[in-house]
């Protein structure tokens, strides 16, 4: 499987400079589908207990693997790894496709090309998903349309691993500079 090169720009080690992942703006011309709100995607993930990522990458280098990491050291999440390329990554097992999964996953986090979002879009489906959850950079209307015609929620062009520290104030352990001073640690909890 193939990752999305502009999903990459998540993958942001504590040295380098936040800006280049920052959150996207309001809607760009052209795009006309309106996704949840903040406290909708909140809602989205308080509820999941599992989150498959689809593209997992064994790269370091790519944002699937920094996702990936965070997803399984700083929450609660049962984590299920998709490539048919790996066998393992970080430790975990990797399934060939959603339909191989031990388990129906409520988020169906992606990190694929554009082109393959619809397709995707149909297999979380088709698995049992309950929301479909499309990286940073990913955008397919398409896809979007065939998740919520079958019911799924559908998020566009975020980042998970963002979302979930933005939530639960643990930006500032990927290098953000979320502007807070407190001597209070912040503990990370879906």
């Amino acid at each position: 499987m193939s990752t999305t090169s502009a999903g990459d720009a998540c993958a942001i080690p504590p040295t380098t400079d936040a800006a280049s992942c920052a959150l996207p703006a309001a809607v760009e011309p052209g795009r006309t589908w309106t996704g949840p709100s903040q406290p909708q995607r909140f809602g989205l993930l308080r509820r999941a207990r599992s989150i498959a990522i689809v593209g997992a990458s064994g790269n370091p280098s790519r944002a699937s693997y920094f996702v990936a990491t965070y997803l399984l050291s700083s929450t609660a999440y049962d984590v299920y790894l998709v490539n048919p390329r790996e066998t393992e990554i970080l430790g975990q097992p990797v399934y060939p496709s959603l339909s191989a999964l031990p388990v129906q996953p409520d988020i169906v986090d992606v990190f694929r090309r554009h082109d393959d979002l619809p397709g995707v879009a149909q297999e979380a489906i088709d698995s049992g998903a309950k929301t479909l959850w499309l990286q940073l950079g990913s955008w397919n209307e398409e896809a979007a349309a065939i998740a919520e015609a079958a019911g799924l929620s559908v998020v566009m062009d975020r980042c998970i691993k963002i979302e979930h520290a933005r939530f639960h104030g643990g930006l500032h352990l990927a290098g953000f500079d979320t502007g807070v001073i407190s001597s209070r640690r912040q503990l990370l909890a879906r």
